[in-house]
């Protein structure tokens, strides 16, 4: 069996990880005009620039797909992130600066959270917005076949009909309009952004120039640090753990693992 599509498979189920922004609303539109069976799939990451969660599955519907769920992975992200904690394994460092590995770790909830839903639905065939330049395409035709080793990886960005007909975001955005979708394409930033709950990483773009640096950005979890005007007050935290769990901060108790990581991302400056 050929795990890597390079066409569309016609008549077949395809679950897409379907994020609401122009890249995979275009490519489960085109699919299902194809003659493909387009199943959409949305991950709660807790994401703090997310306004609307419910209304993700609805925009698939609408674009053509025979179903669409949200699937909760709060709960999971946040294990994830305290077993990374516990493990050293949170943060890189670099030259002296650090990356949080907080998007590796939602990628990893995110790939084996939705094909373990797509399994629930007898869809074995994988989809998503990821390009061929970024590591994505890697990261979740790996994870994808650990929770399902019959999986197949349909990439809309590695299908060069996909290629020639909606190639770049201009085109996209008029196939949009042209099927009776009234889609405004974003502006552009000179950075791309992925949060999650626990926290946010930006780069790609202007940020891989050396002439441009951190202070082009700006920031959606967090303060610009950078800024000598912008005060950060210290702070006292106290935090009480039981068997390896977070369950009060600053005297608060929480009831689920989920809380303090959602109560930590409101109260930060």
């Amino acid at each position: 069996m050929t795990t890597i599509l390079k066409h569309l498979p016609v008549g077949q189920r395809i679950g897409i990880a379907f994020s609401g922004g122009l890249d995979t609303s275009a490519a489960l539109l085109w699919m299902r005009q194809k003659g493909a069976v387009p199943y959409a799939y949305t991950a709660n990451l807790g994401q703090p620039d997310e306004e609307d969660y419910d209304a993700i599955p609805r925009r698939a519907m609408e674009y053509g797909a025979e179903n669409a769920r949200l699937i909760d992975c709060r709960k999971q992200l946040v294990a994830e992130g305290i077993a990374a904690i516990q493990c050293g394994a949170f943060h890189n460092t670099t030259g002296g600066l650090t990356y949080f590995n907080t998007t590796p770790l939602g990628r990893a909830v995110t790939g084996t959270m939705l094909v373990a839903a797509m399994k629930e639905d007898g869809v074995n065939i994988w989809g998503d917005g990821s390009t061929y330049k970024g590591n994505d395409i890697e990261r979740f035709y790996r994870y994808g076949l650990l929770t399902n080793a019959e999986l197949q990886i349909y990439k809309p960005w590695l299908d060069t009909d996909f290629i020639d007909e909606l190639g770049g975001r201009h085109e996209m955005s008029e196939f949009m309009i042209a099927c009776g979708f009234d889609y405004k394409m974003s502006v552009e930033k000179a950075y791309s952004t992925d949060s999650n709950m626990l926290g946010a990483t930006h780069e790609a773009k202007d940020l891989e120039f050396l002439n441009s640096s951190v202070k082009i950005v700006n920031p959606i979890m967090g303060v610009e640090f950078w800024d000598e005007n912008v005060k950060i007050p210290a702070e006292e935290v106290t935090v009480r753990f039981e068997r390896g769990h977070p369950v009060a901060l600053n005297g608060k108790t929480f009831s689920a693992d989920v809380e303090p990581g959602s109560y930590t991302r409101r109260t930060r400056p």
